[in-house]
């Protein structure tokens, strides 16, 4: 077999990779290890920047989106009672949309299904070859048969877990990584918002976040120790922890019910150097990992893929490969940014073993900027909603 681009991951980069090629007319295959209904199944964020809902649209695949997602013109951060509200659409002049990256997934699939692109699932014993040359290629098993796929190009984005990364070798690649001392458990309840805004709160118990998917969808976490597992939190215990962290007025008015999905995620922050080796491009996950406090994850993703994807175009198009390298460096000037931003979000909300008073009386003085500072609030504001591209 032969494709122009070879995606390795057919999460939702792969897939925004693989649709914008598409219209632009160059073949890409997309190779996924587990099955569609496993990666529909993921749980995962559901903030976009304006920047990712654009790219969607490009995709052409923004139809529904544009109908069921909910726009967010701001957030609020709290620190016990105090709040602290930060204006997206005055401060930085654009709102985030709320969409699931669920959602965001199923669009992408159906779009590739309705074009007839290929994909291939469960797929097994990926090797990419011979990237450094002018004739890279891809061996894999699926059902049962040996492949080979040859490209002019590959785009890893198969995630940390993946083989994209570790096929660059170690005296190449250099890895940024922090590990955080606590997780988020989160659940998801058919209930409505407690608020039309997402919540981000401080309190003495820990940090919480009040978020949501749609009008009757809600989606809570609290800050947790590591040792702790999903299946040891009943509802009631969950409930009884974020009414205790987030603003009385909202713990009040809060709905509860059985949570239909429940889990906890550990904490990091992850960036690996370069992005690009010979023909191989890596793409979020792949690449770099941010704590979700922020919302920066998918949207990371979705930065790697615009500068690829007019990398690419701009070979295929006007045969030119300064796109191509340049890639890796305009990618990580972005992640770092935003790295900076999620670490620093990451800092202020939570609580963190061996905080003495003088790191709470901070986090506390930070917040007082913030509501003090229309600067602040327009800097957060600004990369909140999405630097530019």
């Amino acid at each position: 077999m032969r494709t122009q681009v070879a995606i390795i991951g057919g999460g939702p980069s792969g897939l925004l990779l693989g649709q914008l090629l598409h219209r632009q007319g160059i073949d890409a295959v997309v190779l996924e290890r587990q099955t569609r209904d496993y990666v529909l199944g993921r749980i995962r964020a559901g903030v976009l920047e304006e920047g990712f809902v654009d790219l969607m649209a490009e995709a052409g695949v923004a139809d529904r989106m544009e109908k069921e997602g909910i726009r967010h013109d701001g957030t609020v951060l709290a620190f016990g009672e105090q709040q602290v509200h930060i204006d997206f659409t005055r401060f930085a002049g654009r709102p985030v949309m709320v969409y699931g990256q669920t959602e965001v997934t199923r669009d992408l699939y159906d779009a590739r299904e309705k074009a007839g692109a290929e994909t291939f699932f469960k797929v097994e014993d990926v090797t990419l070859c011979d990237v450094e040359t002018d004739a890279p290629y891809v061996t894999f098993r699926h059902e049962g048969e040996d492949k080979r796929l040859d490209c002019d190009y590959i785009a890893g984005c198969d995630g940390f877990h993946g083989v994209s990364r570790t096929t660059i070798p170690e005296s190449v690649r250099t890895e940024f990584e922090k590990v955080y001392p606590f997780g988020w458990l989160g659940i998801l309840s058919e209930t409505p918002p407690v608020h039309d805004e997402l919540i981000y709160s401080n309190s003495e118990q820990g940090f919480a976040l009040c978020s949501m998917r749609h009008r009757m969808l809600s989606r809570y976490y609290v800050q947790c120790p590591l040792t702790n597992k999903a299946e040891d939190w009943s509802d009631d215990a969950f409930w009884t922890a974020l009414k205790a962290r987030i603003p009385q007025e909202y713990a009040e008015r809060i709905v509860t019910g059985p949570s239909i999905e429940k889990s906890i995620a550990p904490l990091r922050s992850f960036v690996c150097e370069p992005m690009r080796w010979g023909r191989l491009f890596l793409c979020g996950d792949a690449a770099h990992i941010v704590p979700p406090t922020g919302a920066k994850g998918l949207n990371s993703a979705a930065s790697d893929i615009y500068y690829l994807y007019h990398a690419l175009l701009e070979h295929y198009q006007e045969k030119s490969t300064a796109g191509i390298e340049a890639y890796s460096g305009r990618a990580l000037a972005r992640i770092w940014k935003t790295q900076r931003f999620s670490w620093w979000m990451t800092s202020l909300l939570h609580r963190f073993p061996g905080q003495d008073p003088f790191d709470l009386k901070m986090q506390r003085a930070e917040l007082a900027f913030l509501n003090d500072s229309e600067d602040a609030q327009a800097a957060l504001a600004r990369n909140y909603v999405g630097l530019p591209y």
